[in-house]
């Protein structure tokens, strides 16, 4: 619980770090010696320290009358760790929450009194919404990591779900995970604040019903409502694309992003989640141009990466033989990918690779020769269209081993 917000009513409460910092300000400001007093007149801010925790008698007064008093040299020689000058009120809606008082001749602060006091309300209200909105942030992240790691085993859907409430969102409507990663551009340049950051994911991500926030250093997740125009293919990743731009333009930082596909409730969320993080992980291996990746354009590498590591690595090398270990395997591989998706048809495949229709046909017979398969019979093809995809996981999992 934040202490400068009361639990029961939502109102600020003046803490001592608070009203320390408020009577510095205001003595910077106004050049007097400003004093702040708790509603039993003890002194929690000064700019003399001396008097911190000692009683301003003529506080008690004021906080019980709710009205301001100034005291004379004479007057303030008859009260306890009172000095010449005036006493304020603080006010939060009709109650009085303690004192503010100016240390000098009553003639020349009372020209003062009114607009300290108000200036004091002020820097209070605007503290505690600080406050409230540094833990509306915490509550944001604390609710994506619980999507992100749901385990059904240990967590109540319905206790999430509950959280999901709190913070003004429907927990029944379906949402899609877009996960973003992000890095200096410029290895020099000075860092990034996550509220800047998060100030642009949802200028691009606006909805009343998405929620963004941190998951760790550099890593963001948005809970993107679907619905209306965003349920068209491709949407998402649009937005995804425009984002990106604007992190680069404004704040020169590089980044990835990847949507994983609708779900709803906690169960549906987390599972979206799952589907975008691997598409974040597998979608630059697989296509190494892209900053943008969706699950939906995945599924195939995503079940792959899901067998485990020996019984992939098994797999490739009885399918792919001796062709890994060619000084051309990129290029054969490649090869038989675009063969794989684009038809099996010579013109399209040859448009795609952006080769001669005879360079593909030299390439398809080589690739026969030294494997052994037909490579012109679709579901050869397709099996060694599967273990070039596992190959290339296999390889991006070692170098990730390696950095």
């Amino acid at each position: 619980m934040d202490p400068s917000i009361d639990p029961m009513s939502g109102r600020p409460v003046l803490t001592p770090e608070l009203a320390q910092e408020i009577a510095q300000d205001i003595g910077r400001i106004t050049g007097f010696n400003v004093l702040i007093t708790d509603p039993a007149a003890v002194v929690i801010g000064c700019g003399d320290l001396e008097r911190v925790g000692t009683v301003h008698e003529a506080s008690l007064e004021v906080v019980r009358t709710g009205r301001p008093a100034t005291h004379t040299a004479q007057q303030a020689g008859r009260m306890r760790g009172v000095r010449p000058g005036m006493s304020l009120p603080i006010t939060v809606g009709e109650e009085v929450i303690g004192t503010v008082c100016l240390t000098g001749v009553p003639a020349e602060v009372h020209r003062f009194g009114l607009v300290v006091r108000r200036q004091t309300e002020i820097l209070l209200e605007e503290a505690a919404l600080l406050r409230s909105r540094l833990l509306h942030e915490r509550a944001v992240d604390d609710f994506v990591r619980d999507i992100a790691l749901y385990d059904p085993e240990v967590v109540d859907a319905g206790a999430v779900d509950a959280r999901a409430v709190e913070l003004g969102l429907a927990p029944g409507l379906a949402r899609a995970a877009v996960l973003l990663e992000v890095s200096q551009a410029d290895e020099g340049a000075a860092a990034v604040s996550r509220i800047t950051v998060l100030r642009t994911v949802r200028e691009v991500f606006r909805d009343r019903q998405d929620v963004a926030g941190v998951q760790a250093a550099g890593r963001y997740v948005v809970l993107a409502a679907a619905h209306g125009e965003r349920t068209a293919p491709g949407r998402l990743a649009d937005a995804c694309g425009h984002l990106l731009s604007l992190l680069y333009d404004r704040h020169g930082l590089d980044g990835r992003m990847a949507v994983g596909e609708p779900g709803a409730g906690t169960t549906g969320m987390h599972h979206s989640y799952r589907d975008a993080a691997t598409a974040l992980r597998t979608g630059p291996a697989v296509f190494p141009g892209d900053r943008v990746f969706t699950a939906a354009d995945l599924r195939i590498p995503h079940l792959l990466g899901a067998a485990p590591r020996q019984a992939r690595a098994r797999f490739a090398d009885a399918v792919l033989g001796e062709l890994p270990g060619q000084p051309d395997w990129p290029t054969l591989r490649e090869t038989l990918i675009g063969w794989a998706e684009g038809g099996f048809h010579l013109v399209r495949v040859a448009e795609r690779l952006h080769i001669h229709r005879n360079t593909l046909l030299y390439r398809l017979e080589k690739i026969g020769k030294l494997s052994g398969r037909q490579v012109r019979e679709p579901a050869q093809a397709i099996e060694m269209y599967l273990a070039c995809l596992t190959d290339i996981l296999q390889e991006s999992a070692t170098q990730d081993k390696v950095r």
